[in-house]
């Protein structure tokens, strides 16, 4: 098992920052390919980011990619979020998610075996 606590959400305006956490505990953190997913009311559950397992690749989605990074700390079994200019339309419960050696190309949140609580991210205009 592999339990995720995400933090750092918050209430923000259209253009500022965020950065969110999540720590992981359990199972070996460097085994585990780490993603962010976000959820807004009545959508479904969206692909944001992942970082490979040992931190050197990185997959984003097209709405996201040049404003957020991801990035991990394995001696500290953290992974981050930083999202900059964000939008009105960034607005969700960030999830943060974990798979045994997952790919880069994960992007469906099946192919993830364990999940944060969420974080909720407001962003006004």
């Amino acid at each position: 098992q592999v339990q995720l606590v995400e933090s750092g959400g918050g209430l923000v305006q259209a253009g500022g920052s965020l950065r969110l956490s999540c720590a992981a505990s359990g199972r070996t953190f460097s085994n585990y390919g780490m993603a962010w997913f976000r959820q807004a009311p009545g959508k479904e559950r969206e692909f944001v980011a992942v970082i490979s397992w040992g931190g050197g690749r990185t997959n984003y989605t097209d709405s996201v990619n040049g404003r957020f990074t991801i990035s991990r700390d394995n001696a500290m079994n953290k992974v981050y979020l930083q999202m900059n200019n964000l939008k009105p339309d960034d607005t969700a419960v960030y999830y943060c998610a974990a798979a045994y050696f997952g790919r880069t190309s994960r992007t469906n949140p099946r192919q993830y075996d364990y999940w944060g609580q969420g974080t909720q991210v407001t962003v006004s205009s």
